[in-house]
């Protein structure tokens, strides 16, 4: 491998053209590329030519690469047989969850529904045998299109030099320390792990969440507890597990754009100074290279340096919401100057003033006619739109073959869909893998609402984990020219679809575009529209 500097305008494999350093630390690079070929940003990871695990790791992103679950960061191209080797992988635009938590815990129904979305993500990696063992609150992205990611399964352990004897356990470990600190905005993990403060802790057992936040549940406090080992309840051992007993709380759906909305802060009694977080003895062997600049989403982030372990936190965003890269990694600013901020103060002052007087009218408080100000207590919000469940008229089989196959079985148990029983019973065949064998793009059932409807969300119960389910809306009975609502992996339970902003037509679409495995085949059974006549 070459030893020449790697520097912004380098050309890799002849495609990728690097543009911004992101992050340099523990004998690796990761940088903001163009694909010139897809004209795309991806992002890159260079090494340098004595780091000791350049083979694993690209072997690693090559394992990694045959994921499936959108929930994953994919993983595009890996090769060390040229002069710098290289891995590129999706490039995720977003916030990641420790930013989130920079004023405020989540609500608990919000970090519930955040953190079951990651479990089933990290089941699925455990199922194609990859495993993470470094997760922390950098590595959970929001992204700017309302979806979670989950970034550097299989590689952040091999960047940070980490392995278990037991990596479903420690996923399970990470995934709940993730979860205490979605819901307290503190963390009980190691303190290079994240930036927020540490958790409170007895005899280096961190305390229970409901301990330090208050608003949540037993049901969520006891799951976070049996993931971390606090208390006498049953460990949880895999993801799924962890996934399984999330479906079982309450959940908030998630926005359809980047930031969650924050809880109330703590109060001072719960809200203790931050002090160095326990240390425990986990099964793995943590041998982690220096620790990472904040953190960008990339499918493999920079490893966390010890180096940084004491640096102070990053100040907290401003009240106002922002969406930024989760790759980007803004410089320090400079701090405001005193006297530009009293003048500042000093001049809205006057305006308000002005503004108040001028609303105030001149005919004084007595001038019944006068211009003055509404009285607000007589003005009333426009009222909601009302939003009540619709009955379909019909419902018919729907597909996108390709060279002309058709799946007979979608035309079966039609009607079960829409009975009003949560088990239905309509399923496709069985296909070789999550494509459907390459015969259909597509395969679910069309809504027929009888005349135009304005939908504002669709619930749909799907007994299959895994896969990629799909809601379109239109006045079209072709799949391809309905709107698309939104799209997310089917739970084992019910997933809702938000129409935001509400969609208008007569026929509503629900389709798998991937199957979920174990076999590879489709099963829908409820499905609800929820909405008002058009």
């Amino acid at each position: 491998m070459s030893t020449s500097v790697i520097e912004p305008g380098t050309r890799l494999a002849g495609r990728y053209r690097l543009e911004e350093r992101i992050s340099d630390s523990g004998g690796s690079s990761l940088w903001k590329a163009i694909d010139e070929i897809l004209a795309r940003a991806v992002a890159v990871r260079t090494f340098d030519p004595e780091f000791p695990r350049i083979a694993e790791a690209v072997t690693s992103a090559r394992s990694a690469s045959r994921l499936t679950d959108p929930r994953l960061t994919q993983v595009f191209d890996a090769d060390d047989s040229g002069e710098s080797a290289y891995i590129v992988s999706e490039w995720v635009a977003g916030e990641p969850l420790e930013g989130m938590l920079s004023k405020a815990p989540l609500e608990p129904g919000r970090a519930a529904t955040l953190l079951y979305e990651a479990s089933e993500a990290i089941s699925a990696a455990h199922a194609a045998g990859l495993s993470h063992l470094c997760l922390t609150p950098r590595d959970l992205v929001w992204t700017t299109g309302g979806t979670v990611k989950i970034l550097g399964v299989a590689t952040d352990a091999v960047l940070c030099d980490r392995s278990s004897d037991d990596s479903a356990a420690e996923d399970v470990r990470g995934l709940g320390r993730m979860l205490y600190a979605a819901l307290t905005a503190h963390w009980p993990g190691d303190e290079d792990g994240s930036a927020l403060p540490a958790a409170p802790a007895s005899d280096g057992v961190p305390h229970a969440p409901r301990q330090v936040q208050a608003g949540i549940s037993h049901g969520v406090d006891s799951i976070v507890c049996r993931c971390l080992g606090i208390g006498t309840g049953e460990p949880l051992a895999t993801p799924a597990d962890l996934a399984k007993a999330l479906r079982g709380v309450p959940r908030t759906p998630l926005p359809l754009f980047a930031g969650l909305g924050n809880a109330p802060p703590a109060s001072p009694r719960q809200t203790p100074p931050r002090r160095p977080a326990p240390q425990q003895a986990p099964p793995t062997q943590p041998h982690r290279q220096p620790a990472p600049e904040p953190p960008a989403a990339s499918h493999v982030p920079p490893p966390r340096a010890r180096a940084q372990r004491h640096a102070s936190p990053p100040p907290p965003p401003s009240t106002s919401t922002r969406t930024t890269p989760a790759h980007s990694h803004g410089g320090p600013k400079r701090p405001a100057n005193p006297a530009l901020i009293g003048i500042a103060a000093a001049a809205l002052t006057v305006i308000v003033g002005l503004g108040a007087w001028a609303l105030s009218g001149t005919g004084g408080d007595d001038d019944p006619k006068g211009g003055g100000a509404t009285d607000n207590s007589q003005t009333s919000a426009p009222p909601k739109p009302s939003v009540a469940k619709l009955a379909p008229q019909g419902v018919s089989p729907a597909e996108r073959p390709v060279g002309g196959h058709v799946d007979g079985a979608i035309g079966k148990n039609l009607a079960s869909v829409i009975d009003g029983k949560p088990s239905g019973s309509w399923e496709t065949q069985s296909y070789a893998d999550s494509d459907f064998g390459r015969y259909s793009k597509g395969l679910g059932v069309l809504l027929d609402m009888g005349k135009p409807v304005k939908v504002a969300n669709v619930k749909v119960y799907s007994p299959v984990s895994g896969g990629v389910l799909q809601v379109r809306v239109g006045d079209s009975q072709s799949p391809t020219d309905l709107k698309r609502v939104g799209e997310q992996a089917p739970n084992g339970g019910e997933v809702a679809f938000a129409a935001n902003p509400q969609a208008t037509g007569r026929y509503v679409l629900v389709w798998f575009t991937k199957l979920p495995g174990g076999p590879f085949k489709g099963r829908l059974g409820e499905i609800a529209v929820y909405g008002a006549a058009g």
